[in-house]
């Protein structure tokens, strides 16, 4: 279906841990249930003082069902959260990792703000205890490429090892990386996605200090309304998303589960304000009209967008606008949901978890909802799949991704056929 002479490229394996469940099969009732896994702050200690204490927290979870004791404690939060994704991912797969050329298979796991939680610890330390007592494995668990190297240290992956940190398009950005390496045969398999565990003390404050996330402290289920004209602000949210990206042949001559594939990727950049985007969502358009061109395929055949859709003012007001003036008349004949809705935002692993959403969205033939949407805003007059999962046979789907920087990925997802 591409429009270039390239090999092509599919999912084999899908892994994530959420707010709504350790794994995708839980992740997926849930976002289709129309569930919200948004409560109170509890890894930390707030007070009045602090204008935002709800989050999308990962709650009774113990990462030690399957990573070792000395994994770890060599890990980040957001290492343990993306390694917890590859292992489910790598399983589904049904590659034998132990076989086969290592060089040739490889990882591309990013993430927004990596290994916050160790950074804020060991300030800390450095402030009270002084230097000597900071711990030599501060710095492998605070970098960005941590999960991306521990993924890579696990599976022998000796190939591709890539960490994209474009804030909240680095999951669409790991999973176009992985595209373009495998399309131009420089890998033949790869685990790509995003992981974020930045539910912190510093990132709650700064992101308030931003009036970027919702306060509706009270009611915090109701909080992530993407597309409602009563939003007040995104929320924030952890976790981690991970996809088995494979060459066709490779994995039809393994027999492989083919869940879909990708046939076309968008990058753009806004080049304007570096946290607030595009108001005519110029960027965005741009992005979702080069997936298409890169398919081969003309804009009235998307059947469904998963949108980023993050509930804050002006973003959802700049991708409405960018559907719209993309898809004319179309848009009113296809469907876009925000699972952020469910879910609230987990920053770079948010691509990855709703790449996994589509594909699960085009496997099983219905779209999760965007839930919280009472009241469209003025001019939201599109299909949102509101409050209640809707059936739909859906051939090609987009999966939109835009964060701070002026980042904007879209990925084009379709039904395998062969």
């Amino acid at each position: 279906m591409t429009s270039l002479n390239q090999r092509r490229v599919v999912f084999t394996g899908l892994g994530s841990i959420t707010n709504l469940g350790h794994d995708v099969t839980s992740t997926w009732s849930g976002l289709l249930e129309g569930r919200s896994g948004i409560r109170q702050i509890t890894a930390f200690e707030q007070d009045d003082r602090w204008t935002t204490r709800i989050a999308g927290e990962i709650s009774d979870w113990d990462p030690s069902d399957r990573l070792d004791h000395s994994e770890i404690k060599k890990m980040d939060r957001f290492s343990q959260l993306g390694v917890w994704a590859a292992a489910e991912a790598m399983e589904d797969s049904g590659l034998d990792w132990e076989q086969g050329d290592p060089y040739r298979r490889g990882v591309v796991i990013g993430s927004g703000v990596g290994g916050i939680q160790t950074i804020e610890y060991y300030a800390g330390v450095l402030t009270e205890k002084g230097p000597r007592r900071m711990s030599p494995f501060t710095v492998p668990k605070l970098m960005v490429n941590a999960a991306a190297g521990n993924t890579s240290i696990r599976y022998n992956l000796r190939g591709v090892n890539s960490s994209p940190a474009t804030a909240c398009a680095t999951g669409g950005h790991a999973l176009a990386e992985a595209y373009m390496f495998i399309a131009t045969n420089q890998a033949e398999f790869i685990l790509a996605g995003g992981a974020e565990g930045a539910v912190s003390p510093v990132c709650v404050s700064a992101f308030s200090a931003m009036k970027a996330l919702s306060t509706r402290n009270d009611e915090p289920t109701l909080a992530s309304r993407p597309f409602d004209i009563d939003r007040d602000g995104f929320v924030l949210a952890e976790g981690g998303a991970v996809l088995a990206v494979e060459e066709l042949e490779h994995a039809k001559a393994r027999n492989a589960n083919i869940y879909a594939e990708i046939i076309g990727f968008g990058i753009t950049g806004d080049a304007g304000h570096i946290a607030a985007p595009n108001a005519a969502g110029e960027g965005a358009k741009a992005a979702m009209k080069a997936a298409i061109t890169h398919a081969g395929i003309s804009p009235d055949q998307i059947d469904y967008i998963n949108a980023h859709g993050t509930s804050t003012p002006l973003g959802d007001i700049a991708e409405v606008a960018a559907v719209k003036e993309l898809f004319g008349d179309h848009a009113y004949k296809l469907a876009m949901s925000s699972t952020k809705s469910c879910t609230g935002h987990t920053l770079g692993a948010a691509g990855g978890l709703e790449s996994i959403a589509v594909v699960k969205a085009i496997c099983d033939g219905v779209m999760p909802p965007t839930i919280n949407l009472d009241q469209p805003d003025e001019g939201f007059d599109l299909n949102f799949v509101a409050n209640e999962a809707q059936e739909r046979e859906i051939t090609i789907a987009l999966n939109n991704s835009f964060g701070f920087g002026g980042h904007n990925v879209s990925i084009a997802i379709a039904a395998f056929n062969d």
